[in-house]
Formats: structure tokens, C-alpha cells, sequence
């Protein structure tokens, strides 16, 4: 692991070296300086959380804004003419892209999470993650400042991978419409997806924020689907049957479902949860008689609750998507991908498990 070389000689570690516990120290030592010196300052914006007691969300600028064009001439007319094009633009604002109005849903929640507890820092941090140069920054900072967005931390890579980016501000799950940063960040152990655009505009909920799981190889791990795929659908139904009460083990988003899990009961220890701005929501294609039993229980093993557990038979999922309106609707197969986008659903691609290998050619 990096920083962890040992010494050359029979002495062992050399003075420089510092023990982790030693490294957590001075990290606390740099946060405490920090916050006191924020708290010095008069402002009315609240002061961001610390990584640690954070939900990190980091968000690619082609998943926040609307970047179609501004991509073309990139991969067109190459990097400079891309910069040259954002600077001469600067002044004017990027409309939305797939992840904004999650974005915007995050903020909500934490307006209401910091009504409740105005000194808790449990709860969203927005960091936009973007391999764009420093200079295209100022479009960016103009078109965050014109929503009114609360994005205080930004990560410029300069056309590097953002992936160690990524594990040092401890993100909780990462949005792109990259998919190969995504894999990438998959492949790291980070909770991530690739977004794609609603091909109708639809109106979200600005008091709720909905997010949409589907169940295996995205909550749950793709030990049940590789079954499906590979002995077919009736050794599939008898699997689970009986395995009813061994818990699935956890796939690439259970984390994210947790986290939202736990600002959930913030809400309802407050007696707020008949108005509670999180909703979440299982859209599964399982048949629920014939392998819902152990989903349900492998959710209550783990001490979550999923408000709404829809189990559509191999059904189509975009009908059931048009009257949820989930802000983000996590799935690992493209076709369930496209469908929903034809019907208006910002759809996240997750690229986990054996369903990667049956995904068509792009």
C-alpha cells in the first residue's frame, strides 16, 4: 500500500514514516484547524462536513450539465479548441444534465436535515469530480452559482483519471457519463454509475428525493443472476427457494442504500416520517411467489427498509418508472436502461456482474 515502504536496514521504518493512527491524528489536527478557522468567518452558508460523517456524492460535469456539444468538439477538434471554445462561453450557463435534478434533490434534504440539526454533519457533500482542465473551471463555477447549487468542492484532474481522487475524499457513490471511469471506479470498490439522459422532459419532485434500485448485481450481489443466465429461469426460482433464508450477499449500491437508510430514520426520529424528503424503491424483475421472499429477507438481515418493493415478473420496468419519477434509477442491463429512458426516467447504468457479459455491443 502506498506510504507503507519499510526501511532498509535492521532498524525498520525510518523516522519520516508516520503510523496510520499518527496520520489519522494530524487529519484531525487539519480538520480542527479548519473548522476554526470557518468558524471565524460571518457567513450564512453552512460550512461543509467532514469526508468522514459526509454521504459523498461526486458528479462528473457531463452528469451534472448538459456537455453534447462541447464533448463534440473535444473529441472533434481535440483538448485546446475544447478549452479555447469553454473560456470564450464562460459566460454563458450549461442547461441540466441527467444527474442535476438528483443533485438538486440531495440539496433539498439537507436543507431540511440541517433545519432539524443545525450542528450535524451527516449528510450530502457534493463534490464535482471532473477530469476537465482548471481553466474550464469558471463556466462551471457561473453555471453552479446560476442554480443556486451547493457545490463547494471541485476536483480538476487536467485530463487524468480521477479514481485516487475518488478514495481520498472517501466518496460514497460516483456519477459519470463515462462509463470507463465508472468500470474503473466499480473495479476500486466505489459505488459508482454511468448516466444517461431522459429522452423526455419529465417534472421531478422538488420535496422528495426518489432513487430507484433495481435488485440484483446493483443491492444485492449477481450470485442469483448468474444462476438465471446460466442454468435458466426454473433452476433460478429453485435456488432461491431454497436458499429462502441464507441473506444475498451485498452488491455494488447496498452501501448507498444504507446511507440513505440511515438519513431516513434522522427524519423519523423527529416525527417526520409521514413528511420524510427521502423515498426509496425497489423495481425488480423477480416474479415476488416465486424468489421475493429471500430479497425481503435479505434486506431485513441487514436492518434496512426499502418504502416500495415492486416485483414486476419480468414485466417492462419503464411504465412503473413514468409514475415513480425517480430522480436516478439504478440498474445493471442496459435494455432495462433504454427502456427507461424512452419514457422519460434518468437511468444510471451500474457495470457489475455476469449480466455485463450478455450486454450488447455499443
Amino acid at each position: 500500500a502506498p506510504g507503507t515502504m519499510s526501511g532498509s536496514g535492521p532498524e525498520g521504518p525510518q523516522p519520516s514514516q508516520k503510523s496510520e493512527e499518527d496520520q489519522q491524528q494530524e487529519a484531525e489536527q487539519d480538520w480542527a484547524a479548519a473548522k476554526a478557522f470557518y468558524d471565524n468567518l460571518v457567513t450564512h452558508r453552512p460550512r461543509p462536513p467532514k469526508p468522514q460523517n459526509a454521504i459523498t456524492v461526486a458528479v462528473s460535469s457531463r452528469a451534472l450539465f448538459n456537455l453534447v456539444e462541447e464533448q463534440r468538439i473535444y473529441e472533434e477538434q481535440g483538448v485546446e479548441k475544447y478549452v479555447e471554445y469553454q473560456q470564450k462561453n464562460e459566460n454563458i450557463i450549461l442547461k441540466p444534465g441527467p444527474a442535476f435534478y438528483f443533485v438538486k434533490a440531495l440539496e433539498h434534504v439537507n436543507t431540511r436535515l440541517l433545519e432539524l440539526y443545525p450542528d450535524d454533519e451527516e449528510r450530502f457533500d457534493i463534490v464535482l469530480m471532473t477530469n476537465n482542465h482548471a481553466q474550464v473551471g469558471v463556466r462551471l463555477i457561473n453555471s453552479i452559482n446560476h442554480y443556486g447549487l451547493t457545490i463547494e468542492r471541485f476536483c480538476m484532474t487536467g485530463g487524468q483519471s480521477p479514481i485516487g481522487y475518488l478514495t481520498a475524499y472517501l466518496t460514497n457513490l460516483y456519477l459519470s457519463a463515462d462509463s470507463d471511469k465508472v468500470q474503473e471506479a466499480i473495479e476500486a470498490g466505489i459505488a459508482s454509475a454511468t448516466m444517461f439522459t431522459a429522452n423526455k422532459d419529465v417534472v421531478y419532485s422538488d420535496t422528495q428525493l426518489r432513487v430507484a434500485f433495481d435488485g440484483d448485481a446493483v443491492i444485492f450481489s449477481d450470485e442469483s443472476e448468474q444462476i438465471f443466465k446460466e442454468q435458466g429461469l426454473d433452476r433460478f426460482f429453485e435456488h432461491e427457494q431454497l436458499n429462502e433464508n441464507k441473506p444475498l450477499a451485498q452488491g455494488p449500491l447496498k452501501g448507498f442504500l444504507e446511507d440513505l437508510g440511515k438519513l431516513q430514520k434522522k427524519f423519523y426520529v423527529k416525527n417526520e416520517r409521514l413528511n420524510c424528503p427521502i423515498r426509496t424503491y425497489l423495481v425488480t424483475a423477480r416474479s415476488a411467489a416465486s424468489s421475493g421472499a429471500r430479497v425481503l429477507k435479505t434486506l431485513r438481515s441487514w436492518g434496512l427498509e426499502i418504502d416500495e418493493a415492486l416485483f414486476l415478473a419480468g414485466a417492462p420496468k419503464g411504465p412503473i418508472l413514468v409514475k415513480i419519477r425517480p430522480h436516478i434509477f439504478f440498474d445493471d442491463q442496459m435494455f432495462h436502461i433504454e427502456g427507461a429512458q424512452k419514457l422519460g426516467a434518468i437511468a444510471a447504468h451500474v457495470p457489475y456482474g455476469i449480466a455485463q457479459k450478455h450486454q450488447k455491443p455499443a
